[in-house]
């Protein structure tokens, strides 16, 4: 069992940026490391996220994390899970701001119950500003969302739909004068209408982590790998999956290759970690 532990306001090892905002939290309940000082970006989204939004939050999220950026996100479905992930997957650290007590009978949602785990092994962080044995209600999860963009350099908004949680993220962080970016997307789609309203509103239009680096003034050249294959049915789902995440009958029809063989080799690429499955048959590259 994980011992959580609080801090006061007055605490000197209370996060400096948190304490500056309106209606800071008096309290802190955390599991983990709490640190006064870090460089951190918040990355969130809707819990019904589209394969892009996924392979986005996964990518943008290990990116910024490898440049030397603390993500924070809401530990919700979605978007802020796959932060999370992407995170933890090139094993740096993040910072979940839950809208519930951080004992395990009140954390929502219970599907992310083993993330806790990963996440404290990376060295990151749990936090609320309620204390154990509060569930989630209607206002808890809008009012952390004050917290996440409060520990935070910006927030990035992956997916959202023009009336969401992630909006009220950005709203709270316009009004703390921090940085605000939005992914852009179809203009069909409902879950990139809250990106829209915001770059329309003045959010920074991002398209890689490099434009978030280049905003906030750190200078670190993000490596992206190549990757490649070890054989011409390989590079062929490799080069097709370079368009976005596809579902397996997606890569069949476009690749020509019988669908045994694309299976095979996609289990076969996703042992070597050169693509990931998220979910519902639909791959993406890793």
């Amino acid at each position: 069992m994980f011992e959580i532990k609080k801090i006061s306001i007055d605490d000197e090892n209370y996060p400096s940026l948190l304490r500056e905002i309106e209606r800071p939290p008096k309290i802190l309940y955390f599991l983990g490391e709490i640190k006064k000082r870090e460089d951190c970006l918040a990355i969130v989204g809707t819990r019904k996220c589209s394969n892009y939004g996924k392979q986005i939050a996964l990518e943008i999220a290990g990116q910024l994390s490898e440049a030397g950026l603390t993500i924070v996100s809401g530990f919700a479905p979605g978007i802020d899970t796959f932060s999370h992930l992407g995170t933890i997957e090139r094993g740096k650290r993040t910072i979940a701001v839950l809208g519930t007590g951080l004992d395990f009978p009140s954390i929502y949602p219970k599907s992310n119950l083993k993330l806790v785990e990963k996440i404290l092994e990376k060295g990151g962080c749990l936090i609320s500003e309620y204390p154990p044995g509060t569930r989630g209600a209607k206002f808890t999860f809008p009012e952390r969302n004050r917290i996440i963009s409060g520990l935070s350099l910006g927030v990035l908004v992956v997916e959202a739909r023009k009336k969401s949680g992630a909006l009220i993220t950005a709203r709270y962080a316009f009004s703390q004068k921090k940085k605000v970016f939005a992914i852009p997307g179809s203009i069909f789609s409902k879950t990139s209408k809250g990106c829209h309203y915001l770059i329309k509103k003045g959010a920074k239009l991002v398209e890689t982590a490099e434009d978030i680096l280049k905003e906030l003034k750190i200078e670190k050249k993000i490596e992206k790998e190549k990757i490649e294959g070890e054989n011409e049915k390989e590079l062929l789902i490799l080069n097709t999956l370079k368009e976005g995440p596809l579902n397996v009958d997606k890569i069949r029809e476009k690749t020509k290759l019988p669908i045994k063989v694309v299976l095979a080799y996609l289990s076969i690429l996703e042992i070597k970690d050169k693509v990931r499955n998220l979910g519902g048959q639909v791959y993406g590259l890793k």
